[in-house]
């Protein structure tokens, strides 16, 4: 079985939220004097996209192989879950929990430890600007193809959360990356700037990230408050289609606060066995359930079971 790709980016951006908050950062747009470096973005004409380099060859293949793969064993799925995949209300409040509550990851300044630690629940209080970038080596129909899923798919964020998601590349909080394997590599100036407080561990992260490692977000937390202020994803440009969807889908949910993985979770993309590519019936109601206002950041396990478990019941049509 492949090794989950986004589930180990998101193992990284659990150690680091719950580092950050814990060390205070406030808000994460760069201050007036330090912009962050803007490279094209997807409202502006694009130009012709730079010869693809050999690092950038090699992992496109790698990754077609990859889609394939996952794709022959029947994983990948796009359907959302249907009767091969039923859950209940204790099934749904338990996943939430692990999910929304605990980190799987652990941060420190020199390394991330894999480590299940207790965390709080983590969202938006601040309306969600997500700005979109693209490397000079993504071709004008990429970019046109994923600019209008991704705002398709705030959309329906939006709807289920009922908070205000949007595109914004005016002042964004949220930055998406779309970038090939040479031009992620020189995106350390960007990111200190648009989150500051990074360690050099946490920008190697990205800069020198693995293979393994499909796409990645960070996100931060102000104080200890758990509101998030800002996020930065990061998209291979070399995945196909279906895969660089599937890293959208998971990568924009994992930072609206749902940053944990679970074996139990299903169907869910939020679970390392790859079966769901696409966000899930399970995962909508977790969405819901995370911006319902009966909830707050900030709130530990035993202050949320409870009423995640009410509104579980009510989701499922347990209570009118």
């Amino acid at each position: 079985m492949a090794q989950r790709g986004p589930r180990i980016a998101i193992k990284r951006w659990l150690g680091l939220t719950a580092a950050l908050a814990l060390l205070g950062c406030g808000e994460t747009l760069p201050p007036a004097t330090k912009p962050v470096p803007r490279p094209e973005v997807a409202a502006q004409p694009a130009p012709e996209p730079k010869p693809e380099t050999p690092a950038s060859a090699a992992a496109r293949a790698y990754y077609a192989e990859v889609q394939r793969g996952l794709l022959g064993q029947g994983l990948l799925r796009t359907d959302g879950g249907g009767a091969d995949t039923p859950f209940t209300d204790r099934m749904l409040a338990d996943n939430f929990i692990r999910i929304a509550l605990y980190d799987e990851y652990a941060r420190s300044s020199g390394s991330t430890v894999q480590r299940q630690t207790v965390s709080a629940l983590r969202r938006w209080q601040q309306p969600v600007r997500v700005g979109l970038r693209f490397g000079d080596s993504v071709s004008a129909q990429m970019r046109a193809t994923d600019t209008a899923r991704v705002g398709s798919y705030l959309q329906r964020l939006q709807g289920l959360t009922g908070h205000p998601i949007r595109l914004d590349d005016n002042r964004p909080n949220f930055w998406i990356y779309v970038v090939s394997e040479d031009e992620r590599a020189g995106l350390g100036p960007v990111l200190q700037a648009a989150m500051p407080g990074l360690t050099a561990n946490d920008v190697s992260g990205i800069t020198a990230m693995q293979r393994s490692t499909y796409c990645i977000v960070y996100a931060q937390s102000s104080g200890a408050s758990g509101n998030y202020t800002g996020a930065f994803a990061v998209i291979r440009a070399e995945h196909p289609d279906l895969l660089r969807l599937s890293c959208l889908h998971e990568e924009i949910a994992q930072g609206l606060g749902l940053p944990n993985d679970s074996p139990q979770a299903r169907p869910s993309i939020f679970n390392d066995d790859e079966e769901f590519a696409l966000l899930t019936t399970q995962d909508e109601k977790m969405l819901q359930m995370l911006y319902n206002p009966a909830l707050r950041p900030g709130m530990t396990e035993s202050e949320a079971r409870p009423i995640v478990e009410t509104l579980a019941r009510r989701l499922m049509g347990g209570e009118s």
